[in-house]
């Protein structure tokens, strides 16, 4: 169960209310705003609580029990003796889950790779304890929207003159929460020191990790 309570059997998830602007989603007693979306346990689909029907009577089967989850935040820390620090949000988005907020201390108007890895480890100095990419389907290294890539796949992030990079990119194809098996909450976030070229095996020739922070999810 949910510290918070929001995870409840099918029964406890009652009817939609109000309009576009104040939808409420009643569980256990617990008012949830239209905004906080409801990842299908132990399905990739991601959908809001205004899209939500429970059928008749307002009670879902067994196998549609929700889990609420808003967003999730990492907090990057330097790896192999960087200075690279900053600190991300995560929401889940379209067809995956969105990341933005901001990186410094990287090359100044460098271009850096960015993907998210398979363990939420981020103890060893290089950061090699967090793992490969992120990859559950066992599909070729690529980029995100082109072809074959794995779920840990993102664009690369470009840092201006002052060696910060303003993130805004896009993981297709994973969830937040839930516990599926394309689920990215509790892995890790690697920055690295140079950029992805999209094709080189198994990780892009991105070089270093240069920070590496743990996907939180918030409660």
């Amino acid at each position: 169960m949910h510290p918070d309570g929001l995870s409840q059997p099918a029964h406890s998830l009652g009817q939609v209310a109000g309009g576009s602007d104040n939808r409420l989603a009643f569980i256990q007693g617990k008012r949830i705003p239209a905004h906080v979306l409801l990842v299908q346990t132990g399905a990739p689909g991601v959908r809001e609580v205004g899209g939500v029907d429970p059928g008749e009577g307002g009670v879902l089967p067994d196998r549609e029990r929700m889990v609420a989850y808003e967003a999730a935040d990492v907090t990057l820390a330097p790896a192999s003796g960087s200075l690279v620090s900053g600190r991300l949000l995560l929401r889940p988005m379209g067809d995956g889950v969105h990341l933005s907020g901001e990186i410094g201390g990287l090359t100044r108007n460098g271009i850096h790779a960015i993907h998210i890895h398979e363990h939420g480890d981020c103890s060893a100095v290089d950061a090699s304890s967090a793992g490969g990419h992120f990859n559950p389907a066992g599909s070729a290294h690529g980029r995100a929207g082109a072809g074959p890539h794995h779920a840990g796949d993102m664009d690369n992030i470009v840092a201006n003159a002052q060696g910060v990079a303003r993130v805004d990119v896009h993981a297709r194809g994973v969830t937040l929460g839930g516990g599926a098996a394309n689920d990215v909450a509790g892995r890790a976030v690697v920055v690295h020191a140079a950029p992805d070229d999209y094709s080189s095996q198994p990780a892009g020739n991105a070089g270093a990790r240069v920070a590496c922070g743990v996907i939180a999810v918030d409660r």
